[in-house]
């Protein structure tokens, strides 16, 4: 069963290795994941960072902005999908989507309008894979990456 848990000391490190089981193509559209635990540090209480995990095995990172500061006014409140990384090993076997769902979830339960993610188009992943579950282009860029939004039914 996947679930999106709190790191911890019982985790962290797992957390932090399952970054280098990415390839040089994967690795060039996300942070490395101890780069992204000191941004949420930095950032908290606005970052939501949680282990992927199935079956208590750590399988990838992903984490979530708390603020609107990506989004135009008119859509707040939304989340902002700051990080998302499933490992090489753990890769088409779902994982993916079913982040997006508990994700989406989230957005629902505490009442946000909107998710938003940045990606690169370097490749057609990751783009493709949130095209395919429903996010939109804006047609906006941030820091060279593709602004795209998914509207929370």
């Amino acid at each position: 069963m996947l679930e999106l848990k709190e790191i911890t000391y019982d985790n962290f490190k797992e957390v932090l290795k399952i970054y280098d089981t990415l390839s040089e193509q994967d690795k060039s559209h996300v942070a490395p994941n101890i780069y992204s635990l000191a941004e949420a540090f930095i950032n908290y209480p606005n970052a939501w960072p949680r282990a992927i995990e199935v079956d208590n095995k750590v399988v990838g990172f992903v984490m979530l902005g708390l603020d609107n500061y990506i989004a135009p006014e008119e859509d707040w409140p939304v989340y902002f999908l700051w990080r998302f990384m499933v490992g090489t090993e753990f890769q088409g076997k779902g994982y993916g989507k079913e982040v997006l769902d508990l994700i989406v979830e989230k957005c629902k339960d505490e009442n946000r309008r909107y998710c938003y993610v940045s990606c690169t188009l370097k490749d057609p992943m990751p783009y493709a894979l949130y095209i395919k579950y429903g996010f939109e282009d804006t047609g906006k860029e941030d820091e060279g990456e593709q602004i795209l939004r998914l509207k929370i039914e």
